[in-house]
């Protein structure tokens, strides 16, 4: 029935360019169903950026021409027949062979004949084995997936192919704390026989970003990981903090795992305002804070101290940066952001403790090695996740003195440069540096506040060479 409208209840939400698509395969003899995480959100009242459509009873080329009266078209995976057109994905029902290890060990069809409920069965879990017809305005849900979103249940659709992809497991992690939904018993146990030295760190990053910005609380997804052997297997330097002792005194939560899992809820509530590089930045700071405790931890005097533990948690921070490949990400140099807050987090307490007034110079001079407020965001997280009502108030002056200074995200531009000096007379050399960085110590300090003092401090240095 050519030029049927769809029902306006069937296509509220839904991209008017993806419409058009589906009423566009309808009419040429096929059925294209919404699938994936957009029929998972709307089921659950979220909101869902990507449409991706699945179109049965057409083959490839004719699905092309079809795609190409809509607008131009994009081979995303000509092999297993994926289309971009207007950003959004439109392939025919896969067919996948397991042929190797690793994500890339498939062999993978586009198959226009297969059923729907064929075509599910190779999804991770129920929730997004459900489709949408916007045509008839119903769900095509084989696997039972409504369900198990009302349960808060994530459940493999099939065990014997679930572990074909690995990075199941890591989805199983993010998905329980994202949608705060509860691992099925036999899928758990399943996931725990799953190896996972076969995921690049690329794919391991993905899954570890998700939990962390897109989940209100990342500890539910933390603590599932080491239910199910993920930190062991991936994250040794997390695993090491688990029961690794702290001074009740001071934890009364518990051990480090503990409480790294409370830092990491609360500096997820101080992130949104924040864009995505120093959210990530922020996030991966509370995850690896205290990982130099297990190294530092003794007994002393009768009390649980982990002296030098800052700088004692560089190297495995290092190490965990290397394995998920840390470095900068949209032109921010997150790995040194994360390396200083977990070599300084406890800077901002101290400079707040401090019995003798700190000097401006101390902040500037922070400031050249990490981010302030970022460093002061996980601070107060490192504060606050420790349980006991402890006053952490403190740490908002430590900002708002980083603030005031102008010193937030930066130490101050040098005053005096190279040229000045060149101007006056003085010849390129060693002793040139060492006189620009004397100027620039004299400006951290503050007895050097203006060019004119500079270039003053530098003509009276020269000519009393």
């Amino acid at each position: 029935m050519p030029d049927t409208p769809i029902p306006t209840e069937a296509a509220a939400g839904m991209d008017p360019v993806a419409l058009q698509i589906v009423q566009a395969v309808r009419d040429a003899g096929g059925r294209a169903l919404v699938v994936g995480g957009w029929v998972r959100d709307r089921l659950m009242g979220r909101s869902s950026k990507d449409i991706d459509l699945e179109v049965y009873g057409l083959p490839a080329d004719r699905l092309r021409d079809v795609l190409s009266t809509i607008g131009p078209v994009n081979i995303v995976g000509e092999s297993f027949t994926v289309y971009k057109v207007a950003g959004i994905d439109v392939s025919l029902p896969r067919r996948e062979s397991k042929v190797g290890r690793g994500h890339k060990g498939f062999e993978v069809h586009g198959d226009p004949d297969m059923s729907p409920r064929e075509a599910a069965r190779r999804r991770d879990f129920t929730i997004n084995a459900i489709a949408w017809d916007p045509l008839a305005g119903e769900y095509v849900d084989p696997f039972d997936g409504r369900s198990d979103i009302t349960r808060g249940v994530l459940k493999a659709v099939d065990p014997s192919t679930f572990p074909d992809d690995s990075l199941r497991v890591l989805r199983a992690v993010q998905f329980a704390a994202r949608f705060e939904f509860q691992l099925d018993p036999a899928t758990a146990d399943l996931c725990r026989t799953i190896p996972l030295d076969d995921l690049p760190a690329e794919r391991i990053w993905g899954e570890i970003e998700k939990l962390l910005l897109q989940a209100r609380r990342p500890s539910i997804g933390f603590a599932l990981a080491l239910d199910l052997g993920v930190i062991d297997k991936l994250f040794p330097e997390l695993k090491a903090l688990v029961g690794c002792p702290q001074e009740p005194e001071w934890h009364p939560e518990g051990d480090v795992w503990v409480h790294t899992l409370m830092v990491i809820d609360e500096a997820r509530k101080r992130i949104d305002d924040l864009e995505r590089p120093q959210q990530i930045a922020v996030m991966l700071g509370a995850v690896c804070h205290d990982l130099g405790k297990p190294a530092t931890t003794a007994f002393v005097d009768g009390r649980i101290r982990s002296i030098d533990h800052e700088q004692a948690g560089v190297a495995p921070a290092t190490a965990l940066l290397d394995r998920l490949n840390i470095h900068t990400i949209g032109g921010f140099d997150v790995r040194t952001q994360v390396l200083g807050i977990t070599a300084h987090h406890l800077k901002p307490g101290m400079f707040v403790m401090s019995k003798t007034p700190v000097s401006d110079g101390a902040f500037r001079r922070l400031a050249q090695k990490v981010d302030l407020e970022l460093l002061a965001r996980v601070a107060k997280a490192d504060c606050m996740g420790r349980g006991g009502g402890f006053d952490c108030s403190p740490h908002d002056w430590f900002l708002e003195r980083a603030r005031q200074l102008g010193v937030e995200h930066a130490p101050p531009k040098p005053l005096v440069l190279g040229r000045h000096l060149l101007a006056l007379g003085m010849k390129p050399g060693p002793r040139m540096g060492e006189l620009l960085r004397e100027i620039y110590e004299r400006q951290l300090d503050g007895s050097i506040t203006t060019l004119e003092e500079g270039i003053a401090f530098a003509r009276a240095t020269i000519e009393a060479q």
